[in-house]
């Protein structure tokens, strides 16, 4: 291994999460593999995409960085990567994950675990009361009085949907709900499409202190769907813009809430300052809806609406320890989401209640630069005639389409998709927009004989082209890529719900053996 990377034992790591510093823990296996067992607190960053998702993740250079793999050398690939971008402070798992383990540390599995075993964590300390969906299906078939708020982004609702449910994204709910449920006497039920965001919006709402009865809908869609009842879906109804009285009311029961957790306000010139501190990471996280985002935002600041930032912080926050300032013009949003992030642990949580005239998103940041002259152009693609064509778009991306006649294969196992290839006169490597292909190539040509070229603009140009794209598959990989949410799962659905939903509760338990969380009792 470089001399720059060094090994560090479980039992330091573990240490690491207590001594007050800023660490960014990175597990490098592919998704699907890292939702088996994983370190809690480890980001999901596939050595396959990691010059395309770590500066955003950490983007500071001295930050302490440990990766982690299964002992198999990925650690060794991606400091190699991270040490040509400037990373100065890099360390490794030693002996991978299967080290953590033998150590009799806890291991764990699924997705965004520190978010959701939160919200486990908050319905047990809260007693959040929730309904069954037999209990709110009886509820509508008798005319009650009340609302159903679905806190999911817009299109995980129009997808599927509780039938008379509005759109209101976790964030939105202490900002809207005055004009949505004006009369105390309308209960007000919060669902999503399963467990956390049920009750952290219902929560939300309850710590605001609205006059109403609240209740999260137990299991969401999916105890809806494993109830026997049937789903909506393609619907389109949100939530209206706050008026004045409302925002008035949201503004009073966050603030209410925020002094309670020390929540602290800060002007742009804090901000700066806290940006010019090149001893700590600061995040910036724009908690609105996405669309008052594109219309305007502080510079350099990235979306994250709220209710998703504290449903996987783990996609937006990759060191912890870090300060984190969260913007809204009309504050309640990030007043309510700076509560939650601070309950979960996270201790410089700041607000900054200003808008911004940026427009767009930030441009993305990649290390790295695809090597000029290996480049191809999709007309010059057409013109040769014995030519190998690899995808390394995410397998999902590859089954929606591709160039006909391509070969799925994921970059980080790309000697052994390559193996599997009837050997050609030229190689050709493309992804959703050619910048990862590019970034392969020098690994490729490592690896085989023929020439190796990337197509510029990757599948985003063939198809601007007027090319058309083929849905027929050539996997030279398995799709360990990609973890399915259960309903997107092949096979039995039900059963997959079910597991999931299992596996949710028993997070509570599991964070207790872990014993590294620190969350705060309401």
């Amino acid at each position: 291994m470089q001399k720059s990377l060094r090994p560090v034992t479980p039992a330091a790591i573990k240490a690491m999460f207590t001594d007050g510093g800023e660490l960014a823990l990175i597990d490098l296996r592919e998704e699907l593999t890292y939702s088996q067992n994983h370190l809690l607190w480890a980001r999901s960053v596939p050595l396959s995409r990691l010059e395309l998702r770590f500066a955003r993740l950490v983007p500071r250079l001295t930050t302490r960085i440990v990766l982690c793999d299964d002992n198999d050398g990925l650690a060794t690939r991606a400091a190699d990567i991270l040490s040509r971008a400037g990373y100065t402070n890099i360390s490794y798992l030693d002996g991978g994950i299967a080290a953590w383990d033998k150590t009799g540390f806890v291991l764990f599995s699924g997705m965004h675990v520190p978010s959701k075993a939160f919200g486990e964590f908050v319905e047990h300390d809260s007693g959040t009361p929730s309904v069954s969906a037999n209990e709110l299906d009886k509820l509508m078939r008798n005319g009650t009085d009340m609302v159903v708020l679905d806190s999911r982004p817009f299109d995980e609702y129009s997808r599927v949907s509780i039938p008379t449910s509005t759109n209101v994204p976790g964030a939105e709910l202490v900002l809207r709900v005055h004009d949505i449920a004006p009369s105390p006497a309308t209960t007000i039920v919060v669902n999503c499409a399963g467990r956390t965001r049920s009750i952290i919006g219902a929560q939300s709402l309850i710590n605001a202190g609205v006059p109403n009865k609240v209740v999260a809908l137990r299991n969401g869609t999916m105890g809806w769907h494993l109830a026997g009842l049937t789903c909506d879906s393609g619907k389109a109804v949100r939530a209206p813009k706050p008026s004045q009285g409302g925002l008035a009311w949201a503004k009073s029961a966050a603030e209410n809430v925020a002094r309670k957790f020390a929540v602290e306000r800060i002007d742009r010139a804090t901000l700066e300052r806290f940006r010019a501190d090149n001893t700590r990471t600061t995040y910036v996280f724009d908690v609105r809806d996405p669309a008052e985002y594109q219309a305007g935002h502080l510079p350099g600041a990235i979306s994250a609406p709220g209710g998703q930032l504290v449903q996987a912080t783990d996609l937006y926050a990759g060191t912890l320890q870090a300060r984190i300032v969260l913007t809204d013009d009309k504050e309640a949003r990030a007043l309510m989401t700076a509560c939650w992030l601070k309950q979960m642990g996270w201790k410089d949580v700041f607000v900054l209640p200003e808008a911004g005239s940026e427009t767009g998103k930030p441009a993305d940041i990649v290390l790295g630069e695809p090597p000029a002259d290996a480049a191809i152009t999709f007309s010059a693609l057409m013109e040769i005639d014995d030519v190998s064509i690899v995808d390394l778009s995410t397998s999902a991306n590859y089954r929606r389409g591709h160039i006909p006649g391509a070969w799925f294969a994921i970059r980080s196992r790309l000697e052994r998709a390559l193996a599997k290839i009837p050997p050609r006169r030229a190689l050709v490597l493309t992804s959703e927009d050619g910048v990862l292909a590019g970034l392969a190539t020098g690994e490729a040509r490592a690896l085989i004989k023929s020439p190796v070229r990337w197509l510029t603009g990757g599948n985003a140009a063939w198809t601007a082209a007027g090319f058309p794209l083929a849905t027929d598959v050539k996997m030279a990989d398995e799709p360990v890529d990609v973890w399915l949410k259960p309903y997107e799962q092949s096979g039995d659905t039900e059963a997959a719900m079910n597991a999931y939903l299992s596996w949710e509760v028993d997070l509570l338990e599991r964070i207790k053996r872990d014993g590294t969380t620190n969350f705060l009792h309401a």
